[in-house]
């Protein structure tokens, strides 16, 4: 795999919202065929860089005949505790009890069009959204020749193509509302308080319209640009430990195709979880 990624990240502020936004962008490419990347994929979990993943579920698969597309909707369950950077922004009770069990559910959606060498996907999280909501996005594509043609098109999960590669691009929207809610709550109660009875002119004691202060806006916004930066490290650690595991996968079906793969994945699900997997026998 080429390891020279080309990174990039910026920032966007919605403020009729209150929300902070902040993307993240990198590329890089698989020293392996497109029909090789595209099933990795799919048999990605478990591996020994995804030992978290404690199932995944597929509730939605259709093919397309006309157009040659595969789309599929995919449930993930992994075990994923609020960051203890995060917890200590975060006003105590603000979660609930139970809320750092440590399982958390991803929804993954993608299509895959063999034909003309494409796959783009999109994760995001279920859980702790008015946290930080993250939403991966990513396309693999083979790559474009000298001459303006696509790469190799053979459908062989490993053919003898040289130089053959798979580019990939990576984007990532992190977005914390956190204080958002509140702070609609609070303008909606301001607005009840100025809609109170009607007075006449020159009444006194008429209800002021109630304001939010310039320290409770900054502090929210610092808050959110806090959550952000935290969840943008663990993005970035996590795309490397995606990535070497996707190379296991790969690297598995090279040597002895699908068999090795699903003989890779028992092994590494006993690993992580026992003979019995992560669900205890009753």
């Amino acid at each position: 795999m080429n390891n020279n990624d080309n990174e990039n990240v910026t920032k966007n502020h919605d403020s009729n919202h209150s929300t902070m936004v902040k993307f993240y962008e990198s590329s890089f490419s698989y020293s392996y065929p497109f029909s090789a990347v595209s099933l990795a994929y799919f048999l990605r979990y478990p591996n020994p860089y995804a030992t978290h993943v404690l199932s995944t579920d597929v509730i939605d698969r259709h093919f397309d005949p006309s157009s040659q597309r595969l789309s599929t909707t995919r449930l993930h369950l992994k075990r994923s505790k609020i960051p203890p950077a995060i917890l200590k922004l975060l006003p105590k009770g603000i979660l609930g009890t139970g809320s750092d069990a440590g399982q958390s559910y991803i929804l993954e959606k993608s299509v895959v069009d063999v034909k003309e060498g494409w796959m783009k996907t999109e994760s995001r999280n279920l859980e702790w959204t008015g946290i930080l909501s993250v939403i991966e996005k990513q396309t693999y594509r083979r790559p474009i020749m000298g001459d303006g043609s696509w790469g190799s098109k053979s459908t062989e999960v490993m053919d003898d193509t040289k130089d053959q590669d798979t580019n990939v691009t990576t984007t990532v929207t992190l977005v914390s509302r956190f204080g958002q809610v509140k702070a609609i709550a609070n303008r909606r109660k301001g607005d009840l308080a100025t809609a109170g009875p009607e007075v006449s002119v020159g009444e006194e004691n008429a209800p002021a319209p109630v304001k939010k202060g310039f320290f409770s806006a900054w502090s929210t916004s610092s808050m959110q640009r806090s959550i952000e930066l935290v969840g943008l490290r663990r993005t970035r650690d996590a795309l490397v430990k995606s990535k070497d595991g996707m190379n296991v996968v790969l690297e598995r079906l090279r040597l002895g195709g699908l068999v090795e793969v699903l003989d890779g994945m028992r092994r590494d699900r006993e690993a992580a979880f026992g003979p019995d997997g992560p669900w205890k026998r009753a």
